[in-house]
């Protein structure tokens, strides 16, 4: 099917146990940005995150367990059809996979580690994964008693590997292209006690990065050495309206653990525009989308407005290939919302909704 990610499907992973329906394949109407549901599969318990191939021949997801396995499917002209069974990941509760130097890598929410396997010619995968675990805390005793891997991100340049760590409050990079497959630290970032970093992304241009943080509802502007392999905080945007977050609230956020403002609220993805001037976060609990402008250095994010998501508890948010349309996946209202993006200012405007239950992940095919 394809050769390439085109946009012209959608796939939508779900947590089955909470009644999802495992992998929805859905066609995408390339002027409004509506989705249309043609197929699913629950061929795989809790497929939470899914990425697709480059060459868009296949589509990998997470078995989100505590027994944590990973699977690889087929992309037909019907949809995503297994490969093989899923293989065992070693880590618990997979929340997050990419595909970066022949392999596919997971982050392990609940063990704290990341996990990588082999990935055939044929597009299957292959055991046992090699494992790296992650060492640390956070001052949040219910939510940072250890460490939980979040998110990999392979960076621009292709030779780091970013992982990101809510427990530690940290972003480790680990070289890519040793060929043996194994990780190993090579550097990590520091950001603030008690804000819980989830997800990374970064700018066009790869000097710059932006950590959203799920335990303070604000995002790290973050300088990117690909040459050293070094991730630099420059500071901290809150999400939320009412004020910056810099200066004592957030040196008083800190003393406390983190988490005093936006209280219930926890943000989830951050997503930025094809040119680079402009982000958009998912904050769960407020139910919203926060607008952000980037400045032209992309070393400051500037708070623009907040939008309804059009559900409840906003798990993922993605941007079509187009740059056009913006979709926010609402895992506890079970559905999909799609907006269209005024490209003067960047601020979404809602355009429709399809039912997704336990919605947790679009990815594009």
């Amino acid at each position: 099917m394809g050769t390439s990610v085109n946009g012209r499907r959608a796939y939508i992973g779900s947590f089955t146990t909470a009644g999802g329906l495992g992998i929805t394949t859905a066609a995408v109407d390339p002027e409004s940005g509506a989705l249309t549901p043609l197929y699913s599969t629950d061929a795989v318990p809790n497929p939470s995150y899914l990425a697709p191939s480059p060459d868009g021949r296949h589509l990998y997801a997470v078995s989100e367990t505590p027994d944590g396995a990973a699977a690889a499917f087929a992309l037909t002209a019907r949809g995503p059809e297994l490969l093989a069974p899923a293989i065992p990941v070693d880590g618990a509760d997979p929340t997050h996979l990419t595909l970066a130097d022949g392999r596919l890598i997971t982050a392990n929410y609940s063990s704290g580690s990341v996990s990588t396997l082999p990935v055939r010619d044929d597009g299957t995968l292959s055991g046992p994964a090699t494992v790296l675990a992650h060492q640390g805390s956070g001052p949040r005793a219910d939510r940072q008693e250890g460490p939980h891997a979040h998110a990999v991100v392979p960076d621009p340049s292709g030779r780091w590997l970013l992982s990101v760590d809510l427990g530690t409050d940290s972003v480790r990079s680990c070289a890519l292209g040793t060929g043996d497959g194994m990780l190993t630290v090579h550097a990590e970032a520091r950001l603030r006690p008690g804000s819980g970093p989830r997800h990374l992304a970064f700018h066009p241009r790869g000097d710059r990065a932006y950590v959203i943080n799920e335990l303070d509802p604000t995002v790290t502007v973050c300088r990117w050495d690909a040459g050293r392999g070094v991730l630099t905080p420059l500071g901290e945007t809150l999400l939320l309206p009412g004020g910056a977050a810099e200066g004592s609230a957030a040196e008083d956020s800190a003393r406390s653990g983190g988490g005093t403002r936006g209280s219930g609220t926890f943000p989830s993805e951050l997503v930025l525009s094809r040119d680079g001037r402009f982000a958009w976060a998912a904050n769960r609990g407020h139910d919203s989308l926060a607008v952000l402008s980037l400045g032209a250095s992309g070393d400051t994010a500037t708070l623009v407005t907040t939008v309804p998501c059009g559900g409840h508890w906003p798990r993922d948010l993605a941007l079509h290939p187009d740059g056009r349309h913006l979709y926010a996946a609402n895992e506890r209202s079970g559905d999909v919302t799609w907006f269209t993006v005024d490209p003067a200012t960047g601020i979404p405007v809602r355009t429709g909704s399809v039912q997704a239950p336990a919605a947790s992940c679009v990815v594009f095919g």
